[in-house]
């Protein structure tokens, strides 16, 4: 059974010209884009499977990134359904010479895992084992306003 910690990703990019909208900051669109690699790398690696974006929950920007920064996206697994794949995802603003961080963009995604046919495929279930995983896991599930109401996705 995967441990929410092995599918904790962080991943840095560099906000460059090329990234950037007419205020040289981090274009939304590249923000979405960071989001669901991270996203996806970390449901794969949880439920070993292909897996492709089904759903992504509403998308708050907090703050701009500007270019010289480091936009660093870091996501986890905090839930499963049968061929789903939760993920929260989150986006801060470093400061490439202070290392200083603050959070800019959240999202929840959900995932779906498929097989070779391309078909739904079933994951197993998420364990929480560490401190910190708990932590990740109770922040998730309380912030997610689906997972408060006992809905499933």
């Amino acid at each position: 059974m995967p441990d929410l910690m092995d599918t904790y990703i962080e991943n840095r990019w560099i906000v460059q010209p090329n990234h950037a909208n007419n205020l040289e900051t981090a274009h939304g669109g590249n923000v979405l884009k960071w989001m669901d690699e991270v996203g996806a790398m970390s449901a794969m690696r949880f439920s070993r499977e292909t897996c492709v974006t089904a759903h992504m929950d509403e998308v708050n920007f907090k703050r701009p990134i500007p270019v010289g920064d480091i936009a660093l996206v870091k996501g986890y697994v905090y839930a499963t359904g049968k061929s789903s794949v939760h993920v929260r995802t989150r986006v801060f603003r470093e400061d490439p010479r202070e290392g200083q961080q603050e959070l800019t963009t959240e999202s929840y995604i959900v995932f779906v895992a498929i097989d070779a046919a391309r078909e739904p495929t079933p994951v197993p279930e998420l364990s929480v084992s560490t401190e910190r995983g708990e932590r990740l896991h109770r922040e998730a599930c309380t912030d997610d306003p689906h997972q408060q109401d006992g809905s499933q996705r």
